[in-house]
This record gives structure tokens, C-alpha cells and sequence, in this order.
């Protein structure tokens, strides 16, 4: 899957194992680096469903975001990067359609 980052500043902290173990200890750091590379080795967000890591979708004001666990209650925070968002014809995310994201950020939204 194609990964592109918010901003700068994220993608520089995602991008530096010192940087994340800094910010964020040795274990979150290891898990932020671990989902990063899962999610990059996967052909499709479907794929992910199946990894370690929750992979699950945002509901109410974070509607349209999804995330994967990290050290709870942390959370790996993103969207899916296409114009149109691919959808089912429920209106639902469509998952197997998903082969680029943004990642938006890094923390505990509940």
C-alpha cells in the first residue's frame, strides 16, 4: 500500500526510529514501526483486517478515519488517500479497494 503523511513533521517522526523511541518509548515506537510496515506490505486495507493491530474504522466526529492499536489507548490515526473514496454500494468503505492512505496522526482519540 502507497503511505503518504499529513505533514512534515509526521512523516519526519514516523520516519526516525530515534525520533519515536524519544517521543514515545521503545515498545510504542516499535509498534508504530511495525503497523507502518504492515501497512505498507499489504496490497489493500482488506489485508490488514487479518494482521495484528485492530485495524478498525473511526465512527461519529472521526467518521471517514481509521486506525490500528498501538500501546492502548494509543492509536495509529488514517485515511484513505483516493478522490473518489472508494465505497460499496452500500455506501460503506470498501477495504479491498483501499491501496493508498494518509496517515494523520498518532494518539489516543477516545
Amino acid at each position: 500500500m502507497k503511505i503518504r503523511f499529513a505533514n512534515s513533521k509526521l512523516s519526519k517522526l514516523c520516519n526516525s526510529e530515534k525520533k519515536l523511541r524519544g517521543k514515545y518509548g521503545p515498545r510504542m515506537a516499535s509498534l508504530i514501526q511495525q503497523r507502518l510496515v504492515d501497512l505498507d506490505a499489504v496490497a489493500t486495507l482488506e489485508v490488514m483486517r487479518a494482521l495484528p493491530g485492530r485495524c478498525h474504522e473511526l465512527k461519529q466526529n472521526l467518521a471517514g478515519l481509521l486506525a490500528v492499536d498501538l500501546v492502548h489507548p494509543q492509536r495509529l490515526a488514517f485515511r484513505p488517500d483516493h478522490d473518489p473514496i472508494p465505497t460499496r454500494k452500500d455506501g460503506g468503505l470498501d477495504w479491498a479497494q483501499v491501496t493508498k492512505i494518509e496517515i494523520v496522526g498518532i494518539g489516543n482519540y477516545h
